[in-house]
């Protein structure tokens, strides 16, 4: 996985909920762990966007609430910076529910935009995106 130029200010923590904009069947979904963080021993992680999640869904079809499943974070309200200098915030949070940790995406149609960023780094993710931003 290669890495990313922009400057992603981390946003969101260990337990904070997300809505997810597929058709996977989560509506919310809530942050348990942040795949590949770096951090001091006992910090919580947090994760900003393109970071990989273990999440738990909360809200969603009953065959799809309790499960642990990973996402991929493609919105998120906390401003970050891109090389070229201009600043990018959402009005919401949001990820792209996954059906494996190698980025293929369970839903097919992916609702609002999706950071540039994202694409650069999952492929897969890119393929489905209609709105890149």
């Amino acid at each position: 996985m290669k890495a990313s130029k922009a400057k992603i200010t981390k946003g969101l923590q260990k337990g904070s909920f997300l809505e997810t904009c597929d058709n996977s069947g989560a509506k919310i979904i809530k942050v348990i762990s942040v795949k590949r963080a770096k951090t001091v021993y006992g910090r919580n992680p947090s994760a900003g966007i393109a970071d990989l999640i273990l999440a738990s869904v909360v809200k969603g079809r009953p065959d799809m609430r309790k499960q642990v499943v990973f996402a991929v974070i493609v919105r998120q309200t906390r401003e970050f910076r891109r090389p070229s200098g201009v600043r990018v915030k959402f009005e919401d949070n949001a990820a792209v529910v996954l059906k494996d940790d190698k980025g293929t995406p369970k839903g097919t149609i992916f609702k609002g935009p999706i950071a540039k960023e994202v694409t650069d780094l999952w492929p897969a993710i890119a393929k489905v995106a209609k709105l890149v931003l």
